[in-house]
């Protein structure tokens, strides 16, 4: 018997985090694709500023409220089941979308979008996943590598605007549809739930209402507002930000995205590695204040593009272990039997956090003086009043571990 097959049969911690890790990459592919692409669709369906950021975030708004559910489902039915089910679920809105930008057809773009958020949900099935392979020294790690998959979203930036000019429209969502399937097939052949998962057979609602009666819910979902809010929230709309601002091809503008989004991805289970060695505490209140001043550097409008790039990159890295210090942080005071729950709340929470801020960029852009300064420093202002709370009223060490 091979190794491989060794490994699926008794079930091993190592190949089934990096099962879950691609598969998380390949959903997060497919949930970024209007981004890169939306300085096109902007400029070929004559879309207004506004309109086009409720284009982007529209996909962002229903994986967010998605997650919720899946959080639930997970802690329910396992995440084997559930990354196989997302998978395949996301693959006719995938095509739906292609189909909407080849024959430039507005609405049919925001019906697709609004589908587009199911892969947008793999991310709340994923980290009690993870947790459940892991032990509770290790899962900020675990938690780390998994968070990782959000590197979709720099593959998306760099590769949807090419695979477009190479391929064309259409048969580049069909692509990626095609990717969503081969990975369901793999979760089918390959993934097990860990020995330790047990089967949380209670009904959703009272679960989630128990979720949401803890502290640490609620806590954890405003930091995770903050630091996945604001990765989304650029990752999705930084190509029409760099367009508009600097002027760059959707091409240019998806390379320089795909370097933010590569940013966060690497710096994520940074985050999570430091958070199982110091507390986690002290990871996100750096996240915080590094992002709140990048976000003030970026209001300046630093010149291309060496500064500019380098204004980005940094504040991707502190947001990036941000979001691998808060998750660790989740796992740590989360009781075992709720992670899925306050999972689930948590990570919508932070793709809410990604889904107003382009809105707020489109409404506060100044078109003469091609800026957003308002809008970045709304970021640094809510950066700070999240590093003030978390300073002041979190503790650097829990009174009573979570149950495990």
């Amino acid at each position: 018997m091979t190794s491989l097959q060794t490994a699926v049969r008794t079930g091993s911690p190592t190949l089934n985090l990096v099962l879950a890790t691609w598969v998380s990459a390949i959903n997060f592919w497919a949930w970024n694709l209007i981004g890169p692409l939306s300085p096109n669709y902007a400029d070929k369906m004559a879309l207004s500023s506004m309109a086009a950021s409720i284009m982007v975030a529209m996909p962002i708004l229903v994986g967010s409220l998605g997650r919720i559910v899946s959080g639930a489902l997970t802690d329910r039915i396992g995440g084997r089941m559930m990354f196989i089910g997302v998978s395949l679920a996301s693959i006719v809105p995938v095509v739906a979308v292609g189909i909407a930008g080849s024959i430039e057809s507005y609405p049919m773009m925001l019906a697709s979008a609004f589908l587009l958020g199911i892969p947008g949900t793999v991310f709340a099935v994923g980290i009690p996943f993870a947790n459940s392979w892991y032990v509770p020294a290790r899962r900020g790690f675990a938690t780390g590598v998994f968070g990782a998959g959000m590197v979709g979203t720099a593959v998306s930036a760099f590769f949807t605007p090419r695979f477009v000019r190479w391929f064309g429209l259409l048969p580049t969502h069909l692509i990626v549809a095609a990717a969503l399937a081969v990975t369901a097939v793999l979760c089918i052949l390959f993934m097990r739930n860990s020995p330790d998962f047990t089967p949380n057979t209670d009904p959703v609602l009272p679960k989630l209402r128990a979720a949401m009666k803890l502290g640490v819910t609620w806590e954890m979902s405003f930091l995770y507002a903050v630091v996945f809010g604001g990765f989304v929230a650029f990752s999705s709309y930084l190509p029409t930000y760099i367009k508009n601002v600097y002027g760059f091809s959707a091409v240019d503008a998806g390379t320089r995205t795909a370097a933010f989004a590569l940013a966060a991805v690497i710096a994520r289970p940074i985050g999570g590695a430091l958070s199982d060695r110091i507390a986690p505490k002290y990871i996100v209140v750096t996240s915080l204040a590094g992002t709140a001043v990048m976000a003030v550097v970026a209001a300046f409008k630093p010149p291309a593009d060496v500064a500019s790039a380098a204004t980005f990159i940094t504040m991707a890295l502190f947001l990036g272990i941000g979001t691998g210090g808060v998750f660790a942080w989740v796992a740590r005071r989360s009781p075992s039997s709720s992670v899925g729950s306050v999972t689930g709340i948590v990570s919508a929470a932070g793709g809410l956090g990604g889904y107003f801020p382009p809105l707020i960029m489109g409404i506060t852009y100044d078109e003469a003086g091609h800026s957003y300064t308002i809008g970045l420093l709304l970021l640094a202002a809510t950066a700070l009043a999240a590093l003030v709370y978390t300073s002041v009223k979190l503790r650097a060490v829990e009174q009573c571990p979570a149950a495990t």
